[in-house]
């Protein structure tokens, strides 16, 4: 029994538009997350905070870098959800660890955010 792949592989341009396709649907299943959502309204917010503020280029820069980075993990999180949801339904340690687990990751970028929107008010606040 051949273990190869009976789907041709696409290269070339066929392949950078197929990719494509598979991040923008990733991007519409993440958008039906409400936790995804949310992190959306938040970058916006601190936006209009960072704005309001005066934030330097160099701290906007850092901010998209930041919230680009939570909402890919978001999107591995969620995917971690629905692999445990799918593999294991019924309530289990293992499953449980691998949702918490994917749920801290979430929450230290949620705090790395959070400690660049601090040190940017502090430091505009500061003569």
């Amino acid at each position: 029994m051949s273990m190869t792949s009976t789907v041709p592989k696409l290269t070339s341009v066929r392949h950078f538009f197929a990719a494509a396709q598979y991040s923008a649907s990733g991007a519409v299943r993440a958008w039906k997350e409400a936790a995804f959502r949310h992190e959306v309204f938040g970058f916006l917010v601190l936006v209009a905070i960072y704005g309001w503020i005066g934030a330097s280029g160099l701290t906007l820069v850092a901010a998209l870098i930041l919230f680009l980075l939570l909402l890919a993990v978001e999107a591995i999180n969620t995917a971690i959800e629905e692999i445990i949801d799918r593999i294991s339904p019924e309530i289990s340690a293992t499953g449980r660890h691998a949702k918490d687990l994917g749920s801290f990751s979430v929450f230290c970028l949620l705090c790395a955010n959070g400690i660049l929107l601090l040190y940017t008010i502090g430091t505009s606040l500061l003569p």
